[in-house]
């Protein structure tokens, strides 16, 4: 079991730790506290690093109130990600959670915010996370984009390069069969065949059997889904046996781990990504360039040049939810009370007009995204890098 865990004061400056730990005593002025579930061991691991590295640089203070930030890791488990939205609730007794980096751990904690009543913005992809919005998705919000903007724009790209015939491999998991379901939707939308649909786990060593079953279909093109550092496996083996055709990756790999690990194998492969991961190359008009272009360089002035991924960004984004939503809450009731908590949920689900490192959030009772598709943008993996695709 991986030890729960980093506490953040107001008093932290700096980077977070993971074996970090202060407390407070109970008597302290009342505070908002804000409990994040992220992926930092286990597969998923580059997923939920920066978003910890990124948790280290939001406000410490909103609305007049300290802001605590307590930061659990799931260690890419589901079990553990229900067991610490458990504690964040019952024990730690947070106005608002933040997590999990994972589409399976983010699906595995809805039950537990729902009972809980209290609002949670989570850090995966798939729709199902946060659609229909119903009983148990009331509570539940998301800023990455979803498995259909991403997929939507996948087959747009193929049908534009006049691809007929696509393959898919995808982790045995929750996204991978989400994020299968809108490709093979797009995909008959643009009258492109589906002629091979493989799995593997993120642990696989290998996926070479289903690279030449995938290979013996034939298709133009192969989409990946899946995220983080395993991901890299089937660009790899497709590329090692020797595969010409177009290679796309869903938006779970938008971060330097997975370029590191993948390397020159994914050279010439395509991703809908966060506009963050090319903020320099974006129009001066686009919604997100200047937003993505402040964050990027509070990052980078912290861990380096070139350090950022999409998954820190959707961290940021979760805390500038927060920070537009907490000041509103606030007028319902003092943090610490159900008052307050689901205030803090109404205000989330009624912003409109935020500008944050994706685009533009105009929420509503029917969509916890509110993201339209300026929050996408096609790239190329160049020689290590990210080159945006102008349409």
């Amino acid at each position: 079991m991986p030890e729960a865990n980093t506490r953040i004061s107001a008093s932290i400056v700096g980077v977070l730790g993971v074996a970090l730990a202060v407390t407070f005593p109970a008597a302290a002025m009342a505070q908002v506290k804000i409990g994040l579930v992220l992926s930092l061991t286990g597969p998923a691991a580059s997923l939920g690093i920066p978003a910890r590295d990124t948790a280290a640089m939001l406000p410490k203070q909103i609305g007049g109130q300290q802001v605590e930030y307590i930061v659990l890791d799931d260690a890419s488990d589901t079990t553990q990600a229900v067991q610490d939205t458990k504690k964040l609730i019952s024990e730690d007794h947070v106005d608002a959670i933040i997590g999990s980096s994972i589409t399976p751990n983010s699906l595995a904690m809805l039950d537990v915010v729902a009972e809980g009543q209290t609002p949670a913005i989570s850090l995966a992809s798939s729709a199902k996370i946060i659609e229909p919005v119903d009983a148990k998705r009331h509570w539940m919000f998301k800023t990455p984009q979803t498995d259909a903007m991403m997929a939507s724009a996948i087959m747009a790209h193929a049908s534009e390069h006049g691809v007929k015939t696509i393959a898919y491999i995808g982790q045995a998991d929750a996204l991978g069969e989400t994020f299968y379901a809108e490709v093979a939707k797009f995909a008959e939308i643009h009258h492109i065949n589906v002629v091979a649909s493989e799995r593997f786990n993120r642990t696989d060593p290998s996926v070479t059997g289903q690279i030449l079953k995938i290979m013996a279909a034939h298709p133009d093109a192969v989409v990946v889904g899946a995220a983080g550092t395993p991901a890299a496996l089937p660009p790899k083996t497709l590329k090692e046996r020797g595969y010409k055709g177009l290679i796309y990756h869903n938006h779970g790999v938008g971060n330097n781990d997975f370029l590191r690990v993948c390397g020159a194998d994914c050279n010439g492969t395509f991703l809908p990504a966060s506009p963050v991961l090319v903020a320099a190359q974006l129009p001066a008009d686009h919604p997100a360039r200047r937003v993505a272009l402040d964050y990027i360089g509070r990052f980078e002035a912290v861990h380096g040049k070139g350090s950022v991924s999409a998954f820190g960004s959707y961290t940021w984004d979760a805390g500038m939810l927060l920070q537009n939503a907490i000041p509103v809450a606030l007028k319902a009731g003092a943090p610490g009370t159900q008052a307050f908590r689901s205030a803090l949920r109404d205000a989330l689900e009624a912003t409109h007009g935020l500008a944050d490192t994706n685009g533009v959030v105009n929420m509503s009772p029917t969509d916890h995204l509110g993201l339209d598709q300026r929050a996408r943008v096609m790239v190329e993996i160049r020689d290590g890098k990210w080159v945006y695709q102008p349409h």
